[in-house]
């Protein structure tokens, strides 16, 4: 297969391409604006493969867009590009709007045009996957309720909402205009390559610096997390296997409280990094509660049994190993981390915690 792959400079895209020419024959074709998350650093490993080609383009660009499909000719479109941080959210919504719903928009009608181009047997094998989140459905009142693929969507933040607002559209056009799509929505990912203004490489980063470890509010909102590697062979299945217009849950049946979470990894640097800042005693004193953000959604749990029955997928990593292989990466990888943490991600990370450059 040819696979056209957008944010595949991202986090979660960049495993999906590793994990595809890793692992199978297909061709990629990753488009990227390389935005401040956007690093080409993860991808490394496979820069040199002869089925991997990288184009720096913009997915709101509609004459650039049109341009690679006629290029590349893809059998498959894997949607990834998203501005995806809540917190960069609440506090700069405009980007989320424009990437993350007009760049669906100017997507789907990209491959709306080269879908109806091909022909009858073309047509029937193309597919538009596009990830989507489990933020799309709120937060959860039971302490034993799970998000299903039914479940009614009700964002709670700007960028829930315009993940929603683009899952809309993926079905409007498939509804419409017959466009073969699948969704998927996933829970919490974790793992290596994890841009670190996220929680779990956050707290790794600042307590190996001995920085403040900020925790929101009482620290008891629970997430489910994913290991990204399990994540990426969940969605290579759902693009080459599922019924057009299906939407699968995938989760990581982990959920835990974001205290839990930040003490896991404090006990795991005791062990793996024993060797602390100086003055430092315990990793865990380095915990900070900080005044809880806005429109904070308690707990995140996804049944992900649809996919497991239709499509045989399961997590292979529990929580306990995936967020030790998660720490010993980091620990492994320091020259990624120094790369990656620019004077302006130092800026905004201070400025969204309120904390001094020192803490």
């Amino acid at each position: 297969m040819k696979i056209l792959i957008t944010g595949g400079a991202g986090f979660i895209g960049s495993a999906v391409v590793r994990h595809i020419l890793q692992n199978t024959d297909d061709l990629v074709l990753n488009v990227d604006k390389l935005t401040y998350a956007g690093n080409l650093e993860s991808l490394a490993s496979v820069a040199d493969n002869q089925r991997y080609q990288f184009s720096k383009t913009d997915i709101c660009d509609r004459e650039a867009l049109d341009q690679l499909f006629s290029q590349f000719q893809p059998d498959a479109v894997m949607h990834l590009a998203a501005e995806s941080h809540v917190d960069r959210s609440i506090s700069g919504p405009a980007d989320f709007i424009e990437t993350n719903i007009i760049g669906t928009y100017q997507l789907l009608e990209a491959a709306r045009k080269y879908w109806n181009e091909l022909d009858d047997q073309a047509q029937q094998a193309f597919r538009f996957h596009h990830i989507s989140t489990d933020e799309v459905y709120g937060d959860l009142e039971g302490t034993d309720d799970l998000f299903t693929e039914t479940t009614s969507y009700a964002p709670s933040s700007p960028y829930s909402a315009s993940k929603a607002s683009s899952d809309h559209l993926v079905r409007a056009w498939h509804r419409t205009y017959g466009l073969p799509v699948v969704l998927t929505n996933c829970s919490n990912n974790y793992g290596p390559y994890h841009f670190p203004e996220k929680l779990i490489p956050l707290i790794i980063l600042n307590a190996l610096q001995g920085k403040s470890l900020p925790v929101y509010g009482n620290g008891q909102q629970i997430r489910d997390w994913l290991y990204v590697e399990d994540h990426a062979r969940a969605l290579y299945k759902v693009v080459t296997e599922a019924t057009v217009g299906e939407t699968y849950n995938i989760g990581g049946h982990n959920e835990q409280k974001n205290i839990d979470v930040v003490k896991s990894i404090c006990s795991l640097l005791e062990e793996l990094a024993p060797n602390k800042p100086q003055g430092l005693a315990h990793y865990e004193d380095l915990i900070n509660y900080v005044v809880d953000r806005p429109g904070h959604d308690l707990r995140y749990a996804i049944d992900a049994n649809k996919i497991k029955q239709d499509l045989g997928w399961v997590p292979e990593e529990s929580f306990e190993t995936g967020l030790r292989k998660t720490v010993q990466w980091y620990l492994n990888n320091q020259q990624w981390v120094s790369h990656i943490q620019s004077g302006e991600y130092q800026n905004w990370l201070n400025q969204q915690y309120r904390l001094n450059p020192t803490d």
